[in-house]
């Protein structure tokens, strides 16, 4: 499980977003990808995604983590469940 959140400014366009990539899993044994976007400073909007298997969830937020790099979004923090002290 991991959580990722990127942030894509430009001044001069006045733009400030951010987008956050979250894995988590479900009560019911499932594993959703929980993404929230919106202007830096705002809650924004959420969309959540249940997946069958973990490794179709670290797909889909793969997936969505190259497209938003692509678009010029840059990674600001990253963490990994397996990097939590024990």
């Amino acid at each position: 499980m991991q959580s990722i959140l990127l942030y894509h400014v430009n001044a001069e366009a006045n733009m400030a977003r951010f987008y956050h990539i979250d894995i988590a899993r479900t009560l019911f044994g499932e594993v959703s990808v929980l993404r929230s976007w919106g202007r830096i400073g705002t809650h924004g909007r959420t969309s959540v995604q249940t997946c069958a298997t973990p490794v179709e969830a670290e797909t889909a937020a793969d997936r969505t983590l190259r497209q938003k790099v692509r678009r010029g979004y840059v990674t600001v923090f990253r963490m990994r469940m397996s990097d939590l002290p024990r």
